[in-house]
C-alpha cells in the first residue's frame, strides 16, 4: 500500500536558497564541492546545529571528514565562513559557523571580486603554511584577513613581507606586520617599491658594517619579489 503524501511535511522540509548564490557562486571563486559545504552549514543551523563537526557535515555529501574539516579552514581563511564566539551561559557550545561574510561578498556590490583574486587571496595562506611549516591558527588567520580588509593591503605585498621576514630570519607575524606597516606609513602599495625600499634599507645597512667578514649574499632576495 502507497503511503499518502502529506504535503505539509514537504513543505517543511524545504529551506531556503539564495538564487544568486546558485548562479554566482563560480565567480567568487567557489567550487561545487565548496558550495554543497555551505548549504549544509545553512541546513544544519536550520536544525538548531551551528557548530557541526566535519564528521556530521560528510554524513550527507560525497567528501571525507578530512576534506570537510580541510574546505571549512579554507572557506574561512578566503573569507566565506566565520567563527563567532557565543555566550557560554546561553549555549554549552562556545562557537558556531557564520555565513555572513558570503552573503556580504555575493551582495556588496561595491567589491569587485573574481576568481582570478580569489586565488590570489588563497594562495597567500598556502604560502605561509609552507613557510611556517604548520596549519595557520585562527588568530593567524584573522590577522592575515585584517591585512587584506582592514588595511586594504594587496596580496602580492603581503607576499613580499613574508619573504622579506624569512630572509632576514625572522619568521613571526610581529615582524611581518611591522614590515607592512612600515611600508604603508611610508606610501609603499606595490611590489616594485618595496624592492626598491629593501635595495636602499639593505645598502644601508652594508655602508655602515665595518665587518670585514664575507658577507651573506641577499642578491637572490629580488627574486622572490619578481611577481605581482
Amino acid at each position: 500500500m502507497n503511503k499518502k503524501i502529506h504535503y505539509q511535511d514537504i513543505i517543511q522540509d524545504q529551506m531556503t536558497v539564495s538564487k544568486k548564490l546558485l548562479t554566482s557562486y563560480y565567480k567568487l571563486g567557489l567550487h561545487e564541492t565548496e558550495l554543497i559545504l555551505l548549504l549544509q552549514l545553512s541546513r544544519f543551523a536550520d536544525e538548531g546545529n551551528h557548530f557541526p563537526t566535519p564528521f556530521e557535515l560528510s554524513q550527507s555529501a560525497s567528501f571525507s571528514e578530512e576534506e570537510a574539516a580541510n574546505m571549512l579552514r579554507k572557506l574561512v581563511q578566503k573569507g566565506f565562513l566565520s567563527i563567532e564566539k557565543n555566550n557560554a551561559d546561553l549555549t554549552p557550545i562556545s562557537e558556531s559557523y557564520s555565513l555572513e561574510p558570503l552573503l556580504e561578498k555575493l551582495y556588496d556590490e561595491n567589491i569587485a571580486v573574481n576568481k582570478t583574486e580569489d586565488e590570489n587571496i588563497g594562495n597567500i595562506f598556502i604560502l605561509f603554511e609552507q613557510e611556517f611549516g604548520r596549519p595557520l591558527s585562527p588568530f593567524e588567520i584573522e590577522t592575515i584577513n585584517s591585512w587584506l580588509d582592514a588595511d586594504s593591503i594587496k596580496p602580492s605585498l603581503i607576499k613580499a613581507g613574508l619573504r622579506e621576514s624569512v630572509l632576514m630570519g625572522k619568521l613571526n607575524f610581529k615582524y611581518i606586520d611591522r614590515i607592512l606597516r612600515e611600508w604603508k606609513k611610508k606610501g609603499i602599495h606595490t611590489v616594485q617599491d618595496a624592492r626598491k625600499a629593501s635595495q636602499q634599507f639593505h645598502q644601508s645597512r652594508s655602508d655602515q658594517n665595518t665587518d670585514t667578514r664575507p658577507k651573506r649574499d641577499t642578491s637572490f632576495y629580488y627574486n622572490w619579489l619578481e611577481g605581482e
